[in-house]
């Protein structure tokens, strides 16, 4: 079960060969995104060049994917996550944070190239498919 974070997901409609690859090895496993990286890639296609097409092509992931809505018990994950990590002195960009703590909330694994951020977080089960 995967979270796909934003970078993976434009990584793919790039056609990302190791992304595309993981893709059909993992074909059978459930995939969801978070409705953080579904406003990143609303935000992506808004001030893209191609602002019609490329809104086409998020609101149809939308249909291929499901949407996880955030709520109080995501959020009580991530201000346990954030608290943690900010007395060790760590930051970690709050949308990521809430990435992090759906995934963790829902039992799902994060798959993303950011690595400097997700590495971070404790208990955190992260993949990079790029």
């Amino acid at each position: 079960m995967y979270l796909l974070d934003t970078d993976i997901i434009i990584y793919s409609l790039k056609g990302n060969k190791s992304v595309i690859e993981n893709f059909r090895k993992h074909a059978d496993a459930p995939k969801a995104i978070s409705v953080i990286t579904y406003g990143e890639l609303v935000y992506g296609a808004k001030k893209s060049q191609q602002v019609v097409a490329n809104l086409a092509k998020v609101r149809r992931l939308k249909e291929i994917f499901p949407v996880i809505e955030l709520s109080c018990t995501i959020m009580d994950t991530f201000a346990s996550i954030k608290a943690e990590l900010s007395k060790k002195g760590m930051t970690v960009s709050d949308f990521d944070l809430l990435i992090a703590a759906t995934a963790m909330t829902i039992g799902y694994c994060v798959v993303s190239n950011n690595a400097k951020h997700f590495s971070k977080i404790p208990d955190l089960t992260y993949e990079n498919w790029a």
